[in-house]
C-alpha cells in the first residue's frame, strides 16, 4: 500500500508531499492540470526509465520518493535474494541528476532498474484505457483462473518439477552429445590406450634403462679397464698399494719428530685405506660384469619403444606418457559408462514426468471447476457495467507438452453482442470493453488474492449514469481488500472515495506549478458540483453533489 509520496523538481511539480490512507482514493482535476505527472512520477518509482526532460530545473536534482507498507505481500524472499534490508514500511527513491544520470534506491540501498521493476510490479498496478491489453494475455488469463481455482500449491509443485525436468533433460542432452563425440574417437582412443597399457610404463624407467644399455653395450671396454686398474692398484712390487704402503711405513717411522710429519702420516694412512677400499670395489664391479647379448637387445628394444611412444604422442618423458594414459583411460571409461548414465537419467526423467502428469491433472481438475464460476461472475459484473449481452466461451484442453504453468491450452473467447461471433479478446473487444473487462477481473481477483495498489487512470472514460454508479460500487468493493486509486472525471466515482484529492495548477512567483491537495468535505461538495455542472455552480449541482456524497457515505 502506498502510504506517502514526495516529489521534488519533476516537470511542473516544484515540491509536493502527500500522504495516503487505505481504501478508495479518488483524484480529480481539470484536463491538463497534471494528473499524468503523478502517474509519471509513480512510474519512475516502479522502474520506468527516466530522462533529463522530466526535470523541472536542470541545474537541480529531481527526487521522487514513495513510502510503501508491504507486510501483506510476502516479499521477504525478494529482499533476501537482492541482499536488501527488509522493512515493513519500505522506502523507494528515484533520483535524476543534472547530468541526466538516474539512480534508484530501496531502503537507502542502491539497486538496478531491473531490481526496482521486479519489486514495483508487486506494489503498484496502473491501468488506463490504453493499457488494458494485459487482459488479452493468456498468461494473465491463467493467473486469474488459478486465483479462483485455489491451485497455488499445486502450481508451485508443478513449477518445481518442471524446473527439475528441464535440468535433467539438459544433463541427458549433454551426455548424448558427449557420447556422440566420444564414440567417434572411441576406437582410436581405445587403440592408443591398449598400446600404452601393453608398454607397462613405469616412472623414472628410461634413465635406468639407458644406463643399463650403455653398460651392456660397452662391457668389454669396462672389463678391460677395470682389470687394468686393479692390476695397477694391487700388483706386486710395482702396484700402487704396495708403493703407497712403503711410503706409509717410511713416514710413520719419523712422524714423532714433528706435528707436520704426524699429520702427513695420518693423511697417507687415510689414502691407503681409501685405495684399498677402491680396489675391493673395482674387483666387485669386475666380478659382477657378464656379457649378455640377449639382455642388451631387450634393453635396446625397450628404450626404442619408449622413445617411439614419446615421439608419437609429442611428449618428452615417460611420466607424461603415464599422464596421457590416465586421460585416455578416462575417455574410454566415460564412453563405456555414458550409455549407463544416459539410461539412468532417462529413468529419472520418466519418474519426474509421471509426477508432473499427476500434478497437472490435479491442476486441470481445479481449473475446470473454477472456469464456469469465473465466466459467471465476469458476465454478471459486465452486465451491471452496461454490457448485458457480453458472454464468454472457454475451454481447457490437456495436451502432451509441458508448459510453464501446466499442460493445458486455455481458449478464452468473447462476444459483446447477442448472436455475435466469438473471438479472442484482443481481436473483438474495443478499448472501452477491455477497460470494463479489466476492472471486472480485478474486482473478482481482489476477493481471492492479495493484489498490489491499483491505479485506474480514467478507465471510466465514456461511462455515465447508472453504469458510473456500478463502477464506483465495484471500486468500493475492491477497496475493502486493497488500496485503490481512481483518477476520474465522473462525479459518481469521485464521491465514493474515502479520500478525495484534487490536482490543479497555480502560478507561484511567475511560474506555473502543479499541486495536489486533500479536499475537505466542503471542498469536495464544490469540486463534485463543478464536475456535474461546470464552473458556474448551480444550486441543483450543489444539491446533487451533496446527495452523491451522502449516498456514498451511507
Amino acid at each position: 500500500m502506498l502510504r506517502g509520496l514526495s516529489i521534488k523538481n519533476f516537470a511542473l511539480i516544484e515540491e509536493l508531499q502527500v500522504s495516503f490512507d487505505s481504501g478508495l482514493i479518488t483524484i480529480t482535476g481539470e484536463t491538463g492540470a497534471g494528473k499524468s505527472l503523478l502517474l509519471g512520477a509513480l512510474g519512475l518509482l516502479i522502474g520506468k526509465r527516466a530522462d533529463l526532460s522530466s526535470v523541472k530545473d536542470n541545474s537541480q536534482k529531481c527526487v521522487i520518493e514513495g513510502v510503501f507498507e508491504i507486510q501483506k505481500y510476502d516479499l521477504t524472499s525478494f529482499f533476501e535474494e537482492e541482499s536488501l534490508d527488509y522493512e515493513d514500511q519500505t522506502i523507494i527513491r528515484r533520483e535524476i541528476l543534472p547530468s541526466g544520470k538516474s539512480r534508484a534506491f530501496i531502503n537507502d540501498t542502491p539497486v538496478t532498474l531491473q531490481s526496482l521493476a521486479s519489486l514495483g510490479v508487486r506494489l503498484i498496478d496502473i491501468h488506463s484505457q490504453h493499457q488494458t491489453l494485459e487482459v488479452t494475455s493468456n498468461d494473465f488469463q491463467f493467473e486469474v483462473l488459478d486465483a479462483l481455482a485455489g491451485a497455488d500449491r499445486e502450481i508451485k509443485s508443478y513449477k518445481r518439477g518442471l524446473s527439475l525436468l528441464k535440468e535433467k533433460q539438459k544433463e541427458v542432452d549433454k551426455l548424448i552429445a558427449s557420447q556422440e563425440e566420444f564414440t567417434k574417437e572411441y576406437e582410436y582412443n581405445a587403440f592408443l590406450l591398449k598400446e600404452l597399457d601393453e608398454a607397462k610404463l613405469k616412472p623414472d624407467e628410461l634413465p635406468a634403462l639407458e644406463e643399463q644399455y650403455e653398460q651392456l653395450n660397452n662391457i668389454e671396454e669396462i672389463q678391460e679397464r677395470l682389470s687394468s686398474s686393479i692390476s695397477i692398484a694391487s700388483g706386486e712390487e710395482i702396484g700402487v698399494s704396495d708403493q703407497l704402503n712403503t711410503i706409509k711405513n717410511n713416514i710413520s717411522k719419523i712422524e714423532t719428530y714433528s706435528g707436520q710429519l704426524k699429520e702427513l702420516s695420518q693423511r697417507i694412512q687415510s689414502i691407503y685405506i681409501e685405495l684399498d677400499d677402491i680396489n675391493v670395489s673395482l674387483v666387485d664391479e669386475l666380478e659382477k660384469l657378464e656379457a649378455d647379448p640377449e639382455q642388451l637387445e631387450r634393453t635396446g628394444e625397450r628404450i626404442q619403444l619408449l622413445h617411439n611412444l614419446q615421439v608419437k604422442h609429442s611428449v618428452s618423458s615417460v611420466e607424461e606418457l603415464i599422464v596421457l594414459q590416465g586421460v585416455l583411460q578416462d575417455k574410454v571409461s566415460k564412453t563405456e559408462s555414458l550409455t549407463e548414465d544416459i539410461d539412468k537419467l532417462k529413468k529419472e526423467i520418466a519418474t519426474i514426468q509421471l509426477q508432473l502428469d499427476e500434478v497437472a491433472e490435479k491442476i486441470h481438475k481445479k481449473r475446470n471447476k473454477a472456469l464456469p464460476r469465473l465466466i459467471k461472475e465476469l458476465e454478471s459484473i459486465l452486465k451491471a457495467l452496461g454490457m448485458p449481452n457480453a458472454t464468454f466461451q472457454s475451454s481447457l484442453e490437456l495436451q502432451e507438452k509441458y508448459l510453464s504453468n501446466g499442460k493445458e491450452i486455455l481458449e478464452f473467447l468473447f462476444s459483446a453482442n447477442k448472436g455475435g461471433t466469438y473471438g479472442e479478446l484482443k481481436k473483438v473487444a474495443s478499448g472501452g470493453e477491455l477497460s470494463r473487462i479489466m476492472i471486472a477481473i480485478k474486482s473478482i481477483l481482489s476477493g481471492y488474492a492479495q493484489l498490489p495498489t491499483i491505479i485506474f487512470d480514467e478507465i471510466d472514460t465514456g461511462v455515465s449514469g447508472e453504469i458510473a454508479h456500478k463502477m464506483a460500487d465495484l471500486m468500493m468493493s475492491m477497496s475493502k481488500n486493497l488500496q485503490v486509486f481512481s483518477i476520474t472525471h465522473l462525479p459518481q466515482i469521485a464521491a465514493n472515495g474515502q479520500n478525495h484529492y484534487k490536482v490543479y495548477k497555480e502560478d507561484v512567483q511567475n511560474t506555473t506549478v502543479t499541486q495536489l491537495r486533500l479536499l475537505s468535505d466542503e471542498e469536495r461538495i464544490k469540486e463534485i458540483a463543478e464536475m456535474i455542472g461546470g464552473k458556474d455552480i448551480s444550486d441543483s449541482a450543489l444539491t446533487h453533489a451533496k446527495s452523491l456524497l451522502h449516498s456514498a457515505l451511507d
